[in-house]
């Protein structure tokens, strides 16, 4: 303990410990946390009160695996859908380029068309990355294009290890470090995706692993990254939760016992417990610079981190945009459910059709006197959404006012008020329906129908 130095942290401010060094411990047999993960039943988490402190970067950014883990549960993008996405990507991240990085599958001949293509793009951001397995066959085809950088699989728990690779925790690292090395060797950048990372022996094998690879980057000059995979979505952002599901203690691990540099470390989600987003913006919280997502949490079984929920994370942790220009969001959406056929949950946030629509009649009657008590922010400004309100038996007169005026953009003298005698009129012919037996909400074609009808009756025009 004598021989500890006792050091400063610049950013924090806090005295810090000198830590040990942690060398693999090749077990014998699989360590699978059964006191954790027992699979016939819900698995624990467990506290044992451990604190880590905040440590939020200078700058923080997005990555996309639009292409790649969003295309593991869906059919496949055509080679012109995923070019036009990229461009959408290109204009979603700004000047600044605050979508870093977008990941592609190169195993398909479409797939490689397509990186093709983005490259011609020539866009600094977001930069076309790859994935592979990690097999030397597989690297062929990432010196083959000529990416400058590729991520690795690098599975860490023993479920991985023991049970799919039939390794040893040695054998194990010993094989990614010759792939690693030989990415290195031909001036590749690597990111290593360290899967199932939340059923992991964070400290017999995922320290001394990320170790190694630090070692490695200073020998060869180049960058290595580490891709904190919860692939399981088991990861929590509590306080005080032990590893392997504690996301704030494995963040803090990999800087202070590894050594991994912040920059150098990027946070990829699963959705299986509702958790993606907080454990993205945790990670963040926490020390990562970098958090992957794809397009609309499209991605293996519930899906990845929403990559336009962490747009607006960033927004509120930044308090600033930074030259993001979220209407693209609205236009993704569009073009994803008019040219894709992909049908967004009507109630996504930001994305859905009834994201910022209100049914109530007393939220309409608030929104017709001031728009903030129940809409979130200017969606009209951000996403070029106007705040809505659907219209049923109980959306009242204040309901069909707002939404006149919204549809039809009225403003200052030329909105409708809720007791003019266009909105009675139609609040007449919506009750009929109702009292005939209607229980569906009044689609905007079927309102439209009704206002045109009562503008002639009233010789007016809107």
């Amino acid at each position: 303990m004598e021989d500890r130095k006792v050091f400063l942290n610049e950013h924090t401010n806090l005295l810090e410990l000198e830590e040990h060094m942690f060398p693999l411990v090749d077990v014998e047999t699989p360590n699978v946390f059964r006191n954790l993960f027992h699979y016939d039943e819900i698995p624990k988490i467990a506290f044992n009160d451990r604190i880590v402190p905040h440590h939020m970067p200078d700058e923080i950014w997005i990555t996309d695996t639009t292409f790649r883990d969003g295309q593991q549960s869906r059919a496949p993008y055509t080679s012109e859908q995923i070019v036009t996405i990229y461009d959408y990507l290109h204009r979603l991240g700004g000047p600044n380029g605050k979508i870093r990085q977008s990941e592609f599958f190169l195993y398909s001949k479409k797939d490689r068309d397509a990186v093709y293509r983005c490259l011609e793009k020539g866009y600094e951001f977001p930069e076309v990355t790859s994935w592979i397995r990690a097999s030397k066959k597989d690297f062929e085809l990432v010196k083959e294009i000529g990416l400058k950088e590729t991520g690795i699989l690098v599975s860490c728990s023993d479920y991985h290890i023991f049970y799919k690779l039939k390794m040893t925790r040695r054998q194990a690292m010993e094989h990614y470090l010759s792939v690693v090395r030989e990415c290195m060797e031909t001036g590749v950048r690597p990111r290593c995706h360290l899967e199932d990372i939340t059923r992991s022996d964070i400290y017999g094998f995922v320290i001394p692993f990320c170790v190694e690879l630090m070692k490695l980057m200073e020998q060869y000059r180049i960058p290595v990254k580490i891709r904190v995979c919860d692939t399981m979505g088991y990861g929590v952002n509590y306080p005080g939760a032990v590893i392997p599901r504690s996301i704030p203690g494995i963040i803090y691990g990999l800087m202070v016992h590894a050594g991994v540099p912040s920059e150098l470390i990027e946070f990829h989600g699963h959705n299986d417990f509702y958790k993606a987003v907080n454990n993205s913006s945790t990670a963040w919280l926490y020390g990562a610079c970098g958090v992957n997502c794809s397009l609309f949490g499209i991605g293996e079984r519930t899906g990845n981190t929403p990559l336009e929920a962490m747009v607006f994370e960033y927004a509120q942790l930044r308090g600033t945009l930074d030259g993001m220009d979220t209407t693209v969001i609205t236009e993704l959406a569009e073009y994803y459910e008019k040219e894709i056929g992909y049908k967004i949950p009507p109630r996504t946030p930001f994305v859905g059709r009834n994201f910022n629509v209100t049914r109530a009649g007393i939220h309409a009657d608030g929104m017709l006197k001031n728009e903030e008590i129940y809409n979130i922010f200017d969606t009209d400004k951000f996403l070029n959404r106007p705040a809505l309100v659907s219209i049923s038996n109980t959306s009242g007169t204040a309901g069909i006012a707002y939404w006149i005026n919204a549809y039809y953009k009225l403003s200052g003298d030329r909105q409708v008020d809720k007791n003019s005698e266009l909105v009675r009129r139609v609040k007449a012919s919506v009750d009929k329906e109702y009292e005939d037996g209607r229980v569906t909400v009044l689609t905007d074609e079927e309102l439209i129908d009704k206002i045109d009808r009562v503008c002639k009756e009233l010789h007016m025009t809107l």
